[in-house]
């Protein structure tokens, strides 16, 4: 018999014993994978900024109690960001791409995930239309304390 035929033999043996493991280990690795992969897609960026916190009006003062009873678990203290949601306090969220009413809505209604990867936001119908007048200027005083200031959007 020729030496080298039954070498493969000898080797496709060897791999049939083996196959199971290597099948489950190829699972276990590819859905390893892609566990790490979608974490990282479900996982907003890097989103905590830093955020000076000015003297505020007294409607700014209503709208930051308002904010940490009712935004700051998703958004982070001062509208920084956090685990949960992006931070408010970035040019994304200036009123020329923003505006006022589009904070109202949010709160309304809800967002459809769009800018950042958080996911989508929930309706808040516990925030009054006082509240949520109060946040949204709360909001823009941190935003301008920031540098944040209108800039016109343009569609890209």
């Amino acid at each position: 018999m020729n030496k080298k035929a039954t070498k493969t033999t000898g080797l496709t043996e060897q791999l049939k014993g083996k196959l199971p493991v290597l099948l489950v280990l190829a699972v276990v690795v590819g859905g390893a994978w892609v566990m790490i992969n979608q974490s990282k897609k479900m996982s907003g960026p890097a989103a905590v900024v830093d955020v000076k916190v000015p003297a505020l009006s007294t409607i700014g003062q209503k709208g930051e109690k308002a904010f940490a009873a009712n935004c700051a678990a998703c958004h982070g203290v001062n509208a920084s960001g956090g685990t949960g949601g992006p931070p408010l306090v970035h040019k994304i969220y200036n009123p020329g791409h923003h505006a006022d009413g589009a904070f109202a809505l949010a709160l309304q209604r809800g967002v459809n995930q769009h800018h950042w990867r958080f996911g989508n936001m929930p309706p808040q119908p516990q925030v009054s239309a006082a509240d949520t007048k109060a946040i949204v200027s709360y909001v823009r005083e941190l935003q301008v304390a920031n540098g944040i200031g209108y800039q016109q959007h343009r569609m890209q």
